[in-house]
């Protein structure tokens, strides 16, 4: 792993472009795949020990925003997450890491469903890099709001990627 700039990003759509239908949440009115989008990841700071991964919808028309993925102790080995990582499949995500629950009160990835017409939403996706291999005080029952607590004071380095995504 090359310590530089921690950049993000993925196959599936560039920072500030449209995420596909593929990747829209299946349930609520919505009907995509319900399928995590493939991440790559380069630079990141030498002393690593693990990574995790947040999707946040900020323009969700609830206090805090909308928690799409929360996913954490991914080893320092990796660099990527496949599509369908978010699966609640065990072996879709890298060994060792934890699904986190979601603002669907589930765990696992959940995709874009903004209510429609309320135009294109942005999905933040975040990566921190992390000088503990397990986020201490973490568990599958940790949200996005204390995941982002519990990791404050360990993160080495964190970069976003933000797809957009729309219902007419």
């Amino acid at each position: 792993m090359s310590a530089g700039t921690l950049t993000l990003s993925s196959p599936a759509f560039h920072n500030g472009g449209t995420m596909g239908a593929t990747y829209e949440y299946r349930g609520m009115g919505c009907n995509g795949s319900d399928v995590s989008p493939a991440v790559h990841w380069a630079g990141a700071p030498a002393a690593v020990k693990s990574f995790a991964l947040t999707v946040w919808d900020p323009d969700a028309p609830v206090h805090g925003g909308w928690w799409h993925w929360v996913l954490f102790d991914i080893p320092a080995s990796s660099a990527s997450l496949a599509s369908g990582a978010g699966s609640t499949n065990q072996s879709a995500a890298p060994a060792g890491s934890v699904e986190g629950k979601t603002s669907f009160g589930k765990l696992g990835y959940g995709g874009p469903c903004p209510p429609v017409g309320s135009g294109a939403h942005h999905y933040i996706f975040t990566l921190y890099a992390l000088d503990e291999a397990h986020v201490a005080g973490a568990s599958a029952k940790t949200d996005g709001p204390a995941l982002k607590l519990l990791i404050a004071h360990h993160t080495l380095a964190s970069t976003t990627l933000v797809g957009r995504f729309g219902r007419p």
